[in-house]
Formats: C-alpha cells, sequence, structure tokens
C-alpha cells in the first residue's frame, strides 16, 4: 500500500499553517529533477549528503519549508520499506510525528514556525531512527562495535514505567525486524545524564531514575544544548533571562548563575541488563 503525501500530513498531525505552505512550494518543485537526492535521503549511508544537497539548493528559502517538503516526500516513500519489513504502521507514524514536533519546538524558542531540524530529520526518513513507545531508537556504534543509541523526545513520559516498556518494547523490536542487527549495549549521550544535575533532583525524580540505569564513559562540561532543551530558548540566551517556571528550571538557572554548569555525559546499558519493571 502506498502512502498519499497528504495522508501522511494527516496521519502526523501536521500543522495546518504548514501544511499550506508545503502545497504552495509543492507546486514549484520538481520531483523529477531531485529524485536522486530524495531517493538517497531513504538510504543513511547517503542521507547526510543528500540533506547537504538539498540545503544549498534551499539556501534563500529562510524558513525551508522546501527542504521539510523533500524530507516528507522521503519520509512518505520510506513506508514502502517499512511494510517490506512487516514494521508496524503505528511505529512509522510515531516515528514520523517528529516533523509536527520540531516544529512546535520551534515555536516555543524562537516565537514562530520554521523547520529548522533538516540536519536531524533524515535519520526518520532513511530508517536509521524509531519511535518505540515513548523513546527514540537509532543503529549506531560504541568502541567499534553495533549498538542501539537512545534519544528522549520532548513528549515522552519520562517515568520509570514507561522507560522500563520502551526499553524493552525496543529489544523485542530489533530481535523481531532486524534479527540480523547483532548488538548487546544500548547508549545515550544526553543532558539528562549529566551528573551535575543529580544534587538538584529528589529521590524520587524520574531523571534520577534514567540516569541509575546508565554507567557513564564520558562527560561534557561544555555541551550547552541543555539551554535548548530545558529552557526552550536559543542556547545564546543570557542566564538571567532564561525562564524560571518549574523547579528544575530554578535550580539549574540558579547554578548558572553562580558559575556552575550541567553539560552532557554519555553512557551505556547491556541489552541483557533486565529493566526494573
Amino acid at each position: 500500500m502506498q502512502m498519499d503525501l497528504q495522508e501522511l500530513y494527516h496521519e502526523i498531525g501536521l500543522q495546518a499553517e504548514i501544511v499550506e505552505q508545503l502545497n504552495r512550494v509543492s507546486s514549484k518543485i520538481s520531483l523529477n529533477q531531485i529524485h536522486s537526492c530524495l531517493e538517497r535521503l531513504l538510504d543513511f549511508k547517503t542521507a547526510a549528503a543528500a540533506y547537504d544537497a538539498l540545503k544549498e539548493l534551499f539556501a534563500d528559502d529562510k524558513d525551508q519549508i522546501g527542504m521539510l517538503y523533500c524530507q516528507l516526500e522521503a519520509a512518505r516513500r520510506i513506508f514502502r520499506r517499512y511494510q517490506a519489513r512487516q514494521i508496524p504502521k503505528a511505529v512509522y507514524i510515531d516515528t514520523m510525528k517528529c516533523f509536527p514536533r520540531f516544529l512546535e519546538e520551534c515555536k516555543k524558542k524562537n516565537g514562530r514556525m520554521f523547520f529548522d531540524r533538516g540536519w536531524w530529520t533524515y535519520r526518520q526518513t532513511s530508517m536509521s531512527l524509531f519511535r518505540i513507545g515513548e523513546l527514540e531508537y537509532q543503529f549506531a556504534a560504541y568502541e567499534g562495535e553495533q549498538a542501539v543509541a537512545v534519544h528522549i523526545p520532548s513528549d515522552a513520559d519520562f517515568s520509570k514505567e514507561a522507560v522500563d516498556h520502551s526499553l524493552e518494547q525496543a529489544r523485542r523490536f530489533f530481535e523481531t525486524y532486524y534479527g540480523e542487527y547483532v548488538y548487546d549495549k544500548f547508549t545515550c549521550r544526553s543532558w539528562l545524564l549529566s551528573p551535575a544535575l543529580k544534587p538538584l533532583l529528589s529521590a524520587s525524580s524520574h531523571i534520577l531514575s534514567f540516569q541509575e540505569r546508565f554507567f557513564l564513559v564520558q562527560e561534557d562540561r561544555q555541551d550547552r544544548e541543555f539551554i535548548e532543551w530545558l529552557f526552550q530558548v536559543p542556547a545564546e540566551t543570557a542566564y538571567k533571562e532564561l525562564p524560571a517556571e518549574t523547579d528544575l528550571q530554578k535550580k539549574v538557572r540558579s547554578l548558572l548563575l553562580h558559575g556552575g554548569t550541567v553539560g552532557s555525559a554519555y553512557g551505556i546499558i547491556r541489552k541483557c541488563q533486565r529493566f526494573r519493571f
């Protein structure tokens, strides 16, 4: 069964204002002329180069709606490969819902909606990354061996039970649909793993529960991405101008104003480890 582009827009809940812009842009783009780029977006080995080529093509499009159109067209095409592997449609739809989610994040951070995540979403269009339950999982490597990287979407239920269930679902997903992919570790690189957060968290914190799953192998105190994720503002925002609405925002803002930082960390968890139901 083919996936129609308008059907895809509807299934993932793409914002009406964006759909209108995409429909206008589509009449100006010849898919035949960019067919090679679109096909390369479907293969992770070539997707980054395809993104770079499209980025150059749409260099004058400040809102990158042309790029968004091309990536959604690639997302539409990759549905055939989901079907070939018999991966449930629900996984496909949940994975592609990253597009409206990123657009909403952009609006919250910048005050208006445009596509600023094309450098990331070719992972979804190339079947390198999947949303399985509350978390996302990507083919990756650790010390030269195959692994699966864990990513935390901004809309995830981060409770212990939800994370347990997602990790178990992911283990079963790769066994069922990618049985040829041999790995024994989940990895994660995130500000949520930063040791600097521990003194700021209560014993019942979902973040602390998530951290306790992983053995940390690296810390990056210079990483500033936590500002965008925690405060939903541009990374260069002055510390004194950061919002302080949640308890964690208040504590991190105070930490920053007193010369501290959060950064990020990289950790691993063995696939064979039983998740704490």
